[in-house]
């Protein structure tokens, strides 16, 4: 296990550090030490590398991650696991705006709460929140599954295409376009596997489901005029 320093070491050498090991995988477990809540910590990773970040880390942790598995024992700022294609991104502790921001695959885990614009624009990724959410999370949400554990904020779904969002507390509002669907057993099922995989020990009947209205992007001759 290879331990780099971030009070003497720089962003810069760690992430070129990763990368040069991503291409010839001689070592598969880092541990980041003393992070200070600094930014664009473990970005843009392409192998399945394991890191450890022992602290806060700043915006845009884990950007763009493909195969690695990041765990941050801490909190995070802004975007993090921006734009992830594929590999796991854990927060041990709570993350800012934007977690998961455009996210095409993989797996988001946030045990604390996440805030506004959770999983805006996410295209594919798995999200699950042990905590709440604040207000537009999965704005303009495309594809994948949002889960929380707890609460959620203002306008929930606005804009939503075909991503589903499962909500065990209460949802203050619902965005455009967005509606309380029914939980069928085939929900049930993939509600069970996603906090399975995240590690929560959640009931999946406790939860409600949430999804398009399907009115928003789908043209109607009845409202060809309008358009």
């Amino acid at each position: 296990m290879k331990t780099i320093d971030l009070s003497s070491a720089t962003v810069r050498d760690l992430n070129q550090a990763l990368h040069e090991q991503a291409r010839t995988l001689t070592e598969r477990e880092w541990v980041v030490s003393n992070p200070g809540g600094k930014h664009n910590l473990a970005v843009g990773l392409n192998e399945a590398l394991s890191v450890e970040i022992d602290g806060h880390a700043g915006y845009y942790c884990a950007g763009m991650n493909q195969k690695a598995s990041v765990t941050i024992h801490g909190n995070v700022g802004v975007g993090v696991a921006e734009n992830m294609m594929s590999g796991m991104v854990r927060i041990k502790g709570s993350a800012s705006q934007s977690a998961g921001a455009t996210a095409h695959g993989g797996l988001l885990v946030i045990e604390g709460d996440a805030g506004a614009r959770c999983g805006i624009s996410m295209k594919g990724v798995d999200i699950v929140v042990g905590g709440n959410i604040g207000h537009m999370s999965c704005f303009m949400g495309q594809a994948g599954r949002l889960v929380v554990c707890g609460d959620a904020g203002d306008a929930l779904g606005d804009s939503l295409y075909e991503t589903r969002i499962y909500v065990k507390g209460t949802v203050k509002s619902l965005g455009s376009d967005c509606i309380e669907k029914d939980m069928r057993p085939e929900h049930l099922e993939e509600l069970a596997e996603l906090l399975n995989r995240a590690g929560f020990d959640e009931d999946p009947a406790s939860f409600k489901r949430y999804g398009s209205a399907r009115q928003l992007y789908n043209f109607k001759v009845d409202n060809a005029s309008a358009y």
